[in-house]
């Protein structure tokens, strides 16, 4: 054997457990049980409570991480495609209100848990979100969607809470009746909006059964359509239902217009347990401010201590705890009827900050796991069928030289599926039907290569001389032929998605693993093979 063809070999052995290696967190990855699986899927390192805790998840993590990733259609999932509403955004706010939902939807989803999301934008207003492994639609769609507008805003007081009531009940009467009712008319009358309510103005808050908010909503809804009727605050709702006296309602806060201060300056935020000292346990989620925000903050309840500060989120007031001295450290905290998995959302979109426009779902779909598995089964069995039957072919029809190409093969579709992992890449059906195809371009460059050996040996050449002009004069038709599938395969990568992407990706990067093990190790093989043995004839 030549220095060259030493050189070949321990390439090629080198090459080959670099591949090994970088499969091995797959094989260990889809070794173990769906639910150790589902651990590894979750494990988040800045969760952990200690030292060990973290260096564990953090293994769990990284194995994640270098496993080949499988696509919604081979593992279950969801599929979401959103349109961001542009219409009550300014021109230079519109232009980029789709990059920076995309953004945020991302950093929410990272922290959600979700392993190898797929986010891309869709024409100018539209966002394709694909979770593989997600079946929870109802949680998923809440996280993604929610605004998450934070502002703080202080709550009127009573007398200004009072004063602004009356004015609406003026308003409604007058425009009910044309004048306002004397004393004598009765109540529904006199006091159209605040008769809708069981009690009015008590602690700057009034109470409203569950029965009469729709009817309360209609009537905020035409106050604010009406462009002659001023009000320098806001009325919000209470986020959650309240039972006064055994009955079931909502409390409607008077609030400053403008907000004190917004969720921007929101550095981190968790979910606690320990935070409503009035219900011992209750989630509830505890934040902490920025430097800036801390400093405003501080100022804020300085400056109003006595007063309740609503703290108010997508237009529902989370809770409005009255403020009993400066809080100069910028930490704060959100309580009310919460779940622990509703404490723990509005802590991810805390951190992730709010979307700029709301975002509606235009087409959902979900794929469920039995569905996937059996994708999964059928694309495998697809694979290994197509395989074994060339495989056949090769050795049957080429003999010992078909099984240089089946070795050949097994190489490309080892540094293929290693490829894959060491680019992170996800695996989908579409993709597994490209592994096949690459399978097939692998076995016609063999073929081809063959065919011209064979021709060299029917005009008398000798063994080492067919081999080395049979590779020579089949080489470039194999480019061509590569190079012109790859060309389409690179088209169908930058102009395709999804499933035509997937597919575009695996052929992309077996075509160019192929020139290397079709060619360049078949024929090491050969001529290690040829040259140590002298032989004078060959099996092909």
């Amino acid at each position: 054997m030549t220095q060259t063809d030493q050189r070949k070999f321990f390439g090629t052995i080198i090459g080959l457990a670099v591949c090994l290696y970088t499969l091995w967190p797959t094989f260990q990855f889809y070794s173990m049980s769906p639910e150790k699986r589902q651990e590894v899927l979750r494990a988040r390192p800045a969760d952990a409570r200690d030292e060990g805790e973290r260096t564990r998840l953090e293994k769990l993590a990284k194995l994640r991480e270098k496993a080949i990733k499988l696509g919604l259609d081979l593992q279950g999932g969801m599929y979401l495609l959103l349109e961001v509403d542009k219409s009550k955004l300014g021109p230079a706010e519109a232009k980029n209100a789709v990059d920076q939902a995309m953004q945020i939807i991302r950093n929410r989803i990272d922290q959600f848990g979700v392993a190898e999301p797929s986010i891309q934008k869709q024409g100018d207003n539209r966002i394709l979100i694909q979770l593989p492994g997600l079946l929870d639609r109802e949680r998923a769609k809440e996280l993604i969607g929610q605004t998450a507008l934070l502002e703080f805003k202080l709550v009127k007081t009573d007398e200004e809470t009072r004063a602004i009531l009356d004015r609406i009940d003026s308003y409604f009467a007058r425009k009910k009746l044309g004048v306002i009712p004397d004393t004598t008319a009765p109540d529904s009358l006199r006091h159209p909006f605040t008769s809708h309510f069981l009690f009015v103005g008590q602690r700057s808050e009034s109470f409203a059964l569950s029965s009469e908010v729709a009817a309360i909503d209609s009537m905020l809804l035409s106050l604010r359509a009406d462009s002659t009727f001023v009000l320098d605050a806001t009325l919000a709702w209470d986020a959650h239902e309240t039972d006064i006296q055994g009955r079931t309602g909502r409390v409607l806060y008077v609030l400053t217009k403008e907000p004190l201060m917004r969720g921007s300056e929101v550095a981190s935020a968790q979910m606690r347990l320990d935070l409503d000292q009035e219900r011992p346990g209750a989630p509830g989620v505890s934040f902490t401010l920025t430097g800036r925000g801390g400093a405003i903050f501080g100022d804020i309840t300085g400056a109003n201590v006595g007063r309740r500060l609503a703290i108010v989120l997508d237009g529902r007031i989370q809770s409005a705890p009255n403020i009993q001295e400066r809080i100069p450290r910028g930490q704060g905290s959100i309580t009310g009827s919460f779940t622990e998995e509703e404490a723990q959302n509005l802590a991810i979109v805390l951190r992730s900050g709010a979307l700029p426009a709301p975002v509606n779902v235009v087409e959902e779909r979900t794929v469920g796991p039995s569905l996937g598995q059996d994708s999964i089964q059928k694309g495998l069995h697809a694979g290994a069928i197509g395989t074994l039957l060339v495989v056949l072919f090769m050795i049957v029809y080429y003999r010992l030289s078909g099984v240089v190409a089946v070795v050949t093969l097994l190489l490309n579709i080892i540094a293929l599926l290693a490829a894959m992992a060491g680019f992170h890449a996800t695996l989908t059906l579409p993709g597994i039907a490209g592994i096949v195809l690459t399978v097939g371009m692998a076995v016609d460059a063999n073929v081809l290569i063959f065919e011209r050996i064979r021709e060299e040996l029917r005009n008398k050449r000798t063994v080492l001389a067919a081999i080395d002009t049979g590779y020579s004069r089949a080489f470039r038709t194999i480019v061509d032929a590569h190079v012109t599938t790859l060309l389409s395969a690179v088209a169908l990568m930058w102009f395709g998605t999804g499933p035509v992407r997937g597919f575009a990706v695996t052929l992309s990067i077996g075509l160019i693993i192929n020139m290397i093990t079709a060619v360049g190790v078949s024929k090491m093989i050969f001529d290690a093979w040829s040259l140590r043995r002298k032989v004078s004839s060959i099996s092909i």
